[in-house]
C-alpha cells in the first residue's frame, strides 16, 4: 500500500475525531499525523501550525451545524423563538466534541460559509424590526453568551465526550459552609446544565428586546 494520501479536508476530519479522545491540549500535529499514519512536516504542507488547523476546524463544525440546522424560518414565529433556536442548537453541536466550544472561539474561519448562515440569521432579526446594527448586536451577544456558557460547561462537567464528571456539590457545599449564598449557588450553577443554558439564555433575549429590539425602551 502507499502513503496516506492527505488533503485540509481529512486532516481538519481526523483533528475532530482525535480531539474527542486527547482533548484540546493533546491535540498535535504530530498526533494526528501519528493517526493519519503519515510523518508531522507532510501536515505542514496544508496548515503551517496549530493555529491554523484550529481555524479550519471551526470552519468545518460551522458547515456541519449548518447543513444540520438549515435556513431558519420565520413562517409564524417570533424573532425570540428563532433566537432561542439558533443559540440551543449552537450549543449542542459544540458539545458534539470535547473542547468545542474553545476550539470554535476566537478562530478565523477559513472561507465565506458562515455568511450564509449569518445573513440569515440577521434576517430574521432586521424583518422583525432591529435595524441591521441592532440585529448584528442582539446575534453577537447571544452568541457570545452561549459560546461563553459551553467553555465553562465543558470546563466544569459533567461532559460525557470526555468522560469527565461534573462537580461534588455535597463536598463544594462543605467546603463552603461559611459562606451559605455561595454554597447554595452550586445547585443553580452546577447541577442542571441544559435548564441552566436556557435560563440564562433567556434573559439575554429578554435583555436583547428591552434595549436593543423594535419595541424596547432604548430601541435606536
Amino acid at each position: 500500500m502507499g502513503p496516506t494520501k492527505i488533503d485540509r479536508a481529512l486532516v481538519a476530519d481526523t483533528a475532530l475525531r482525535l480531539l474527542n479522545e486527547v482533548g484540546l491540549d493533546g491535540l498535535t500535529l504530530r498526533a494526528i499525523a501519528r493517526e493519519l499514519d503519515v510523518k508531522a512536516p507532510a501536515l505542514y504542507w496544508h496548515f503551517k501550525d496549530k493555529q491554523a488547523l484550529l481555524n479550519e476546524m471551526a470552519t468545518e463544525m460551522l458547515r456541519r451545524m449548518a447543513a444540520d440546522m438549515g435556513e431558519p424560518s420565520t413562517a409564524g414565529r417570533d424573532w425570540r423563538q428563532g433566537l432561542t433556536d439558533m443559540m440551543c442548537g449552537l450549543r449542542a453541536h459544540l458539545l458534539r466534541y470535547r473542547d468545542g466550544a474553545k476550539v470554535y472561539s476566537g478562530t478565523h474561519y477559513t472561507d465565506t460559509s458562515y455568511a450564509a448562515p449569518m445573513e440569515a440569521n440577521l434576517r430574521v432579526l432586521v424583518d422583525a424590526g432591529f435595524s441591521p446594527g441592532a440585529a448584528a448586536r442582539a446575534w453577537f451577544t447571544a452568541y457570545s453568551y452561549t459560546i461563553g456558557y459551553v467553555i465553562e460547561e465543558q470546563a466544569t462537567g459533567p461532559d460525557p465526550v470526555a468522560g469527565t464528571e461534573g462537580y461534588d456539590l455535597a463536598a463544594r457545599a462543605e467546603r463552603l459552609a461559611a459562606y451559605p449564598l455561595a454554597a447554595g449557588a452550586g445547585a443553580e450553577l452546577f447541577a442542571d446544565h441544559d435548564a441552566g443554558f436556557r435560563a440564562g439564555l433567556g434573559a439575554v433575549v429578554a435583555g436583547i428586546a428591552h434595549a436593543l429590539g423594535p419595541e424596547g425602551d432604548a430601541a435606536p
